[in-house]
């Protein structure tokens, strides 16, 4: 029989909101990118093809990525209710994000190193071939980036949730709908989608350079342009390392969601003495909070105050009594 304790029971799912979605659609890029190799691969040694050989095997690099966006989501889905996660799995996302922003920015010194090299080496171009296999990765990354983008920034729809624990001064909540509030970013799906829009860019500037070099014979223009996409990737990957590891360093990355917090509990003379503030997943903010006052209220009733934060998960509030002012 269920006990009286369990009414107070809850669980620590903080997965995205579209978590399910973005999950199908990175699988789907990522058979969309195999396949893309693997005929690139075969065609290449079909036809002696150094171009397609490369580019073939650069999106065999993009596609383990891409798979390791597609395992965070099956893993995180999958032990979404297991109890050694003491905050759950939304963070594997970033975990993912981190570890392909690595990638990335290891794409990018690649591309940089051998731009460098045609640079001061020049070598002959078969330009009617280059600028066909660069046209057709532009398309398979276009469709790519169209699955992986999201949309989440502009919709948040859901469910609302909460209980109260007036005991040990715990609260948790799922609050998806009302207000909304700037950080429901999926890093994971972030960095899926840095990688084939890295390698659209790749392609449509190397069109372009392929097309300045037929045209008007300046050979050089294909690794000129190529040191600057390597460097566009490299900002890209920059940025996303910044943010997955801020993630997973538990910076509080809210100072909006911190000052209204305070601003809600510091009334009638009570003080926020401690205040951790931390995201669990995309969407999802906990947060720990101390109180000293000289007339105390039940933790619930100061969790009360809060009920309406969106994005604000998980709440736990010490109360202490002893102000002196």
């Amino acid at each position: 029989m269920p006990s009286q304790a369990d009414h107070w029971a809850h669980d620590h799912i903080f997965l995205g909101a579209q978590h399910e979605r973005n999950e199908r659609r990175t699988w789907f890029v990522v058979g969309l990118t195999l396949v893309m190799m693997a005929g690139e691969i075969a065609a290449g040694s079909l036809f002696g093809s150094m171009a397609l050989l490369a580019d073939g095997w650069h999106m065999g690099t993009h596609a383990a990525a891409l798979g390791i966006a597609g395992l965070a989501y099956l893993f995180a889905r999958r032990h979404a209710r297991n109890p050694s996660f003491t905050f759950g799995t939304g963070k594997f996302g970033e975990l993912a994000a981190f570890s392909s922003a690595i990638i990335l920015l290891i794409i990018a010194i690649q591309v940089a190193y051998e731009s460098a090299i045609r640079l001061l080496n020049p070598m002959p171009i078969a330009y009617g071939e280059a600028i066909a296999v660069a046209t057709l990765g532009l398309l398979v990354n276009l469709v790519s980036a169209w699955l992986l983008a999201d949309s989440h920034q502009h919709h948040h729809h859901g469910h609302h949730h909460h209980a109260e624990h007036h005991h040990d001064g715990h609260d948790h909540h799922d609050d998806h709908d009302r207000h909304h509030h700037h950080d429901h970013h999926d890093n994971n799906l972030r960095a899926a989608y840095l990688h084939v829009l890295a390698d659209a860019a790749t392609s449509l500037l190397a069109i372009g350079a392929l097309l300045i070099g037929m045209y008007l014979g300046w050979s050089w223009a294909d690794a000129a342009v190529g040191l600057i996409g390597s460097a566009v990737i490299a900002s890209w990957a920059y940025g996303l390392i910044r943010d997955a590891g801020a993630v997973l360093l538990d910076v509080n990355g809210d100072r909006r969601l911190e000052a209204t917090i305070r601003a809600r509990l510091e009334a009638g003379g009570d003080r926020v003495t401690d205040l951790h503030l931390w995201q669990v997943g995309p969407g999802h903010r906990a947060a720990v909070i101390s109180i000293v006052s000289n007339a105390p209220l039940a933790p619930a009733m100061y969790k009360q105050r809060l009920r309406d934060l969106r994005g604000l998960s998980h709440v736990t509030v010490e109360v202490e009594h002893g102000l002196h002012v």
